[in-house]
């Protein structure tokens, strides 16, 4: 498994949209956690093929870096900007998708912290150290991907425009300043 090239998963660094466009720049970090999550396949299947090396082992690491890095930010944008004027509008259809929303992300912190145990011993250990992924290690990565499938689906094609419609400019530029101060951005 080569982390570099076509299998390369880039630094924590927002994606190429801006944080002046907030929306977009959410639906691209959801591109970016989907091949967090394609790495994260491909290095289970590298060690369950060739074990652990240097390959698996940076793979490991770019994935504990995005999804302890940008995720956590990507959750506080939607909970902080996103769902708030979702949840006091009227539609009770919204108030159930955004309520599981956040129950969901409840989850991908609980699932979160076994996968990360899980990665962490992969991108520490030795080659000579090195034992299979026992059934629950790899249960515990399995499970922390599969909750994101139906989340960005619902994020993406539903609160995503109803929030962004529900919101004034002003709200816009407020989440958008908001995105780059807590990023550090200028």
């Amino acid at each position: 498994m080569k982390t570099s090239g076509s299998v390369n998963l880039p630094s924590h660094r927002a994606p190429a949209v801006g944080l002046e466009s907030p929306f977009e720049m959410l639906v691209a970090c959801h591109e970016r956690v989907n091949r967090s999550l394609e790495l994260l396949h491909r290095l289970q299947a590298h060690l369950a093929d060739k074990g652990l090396d240097e390959d698996a082992r940076q793979a490991a690491r770019d994935v504990l870096r995005y999804f302890d890095i940008a995720a956590p930010l990507h959750h506080q944008d939607e909970e902080l900007h996103v769902f708030p004027p979702l949840l006091q509008g009227s539609d009770p259809e919204l108030h159930e998708i955004v309520n599981k929303l956040m129950n969901d992300h409840r989850a991908m912190e609980i699932r979160w912290s076994a996968a990360r145990t899980t990665l962490t011993r992969i991108a520490d250990c030795s080659t000579q150290a090195w034992t299979p992924l026992t059934p629950e290690q790899a249960d515990s990565l399995n499970r922390f991907s599969a909750v994101y499938g139906q989340h960005i689906a619902d994020e993406e094609r539903i609160v995503y425009p109803a929030a962004r419609s529900s919101m004034l400019i002003s709200a816009i530029a407020v989440m958008s300043e908001d995105m780059k101060r807590r990023r550090g951005v200028n």
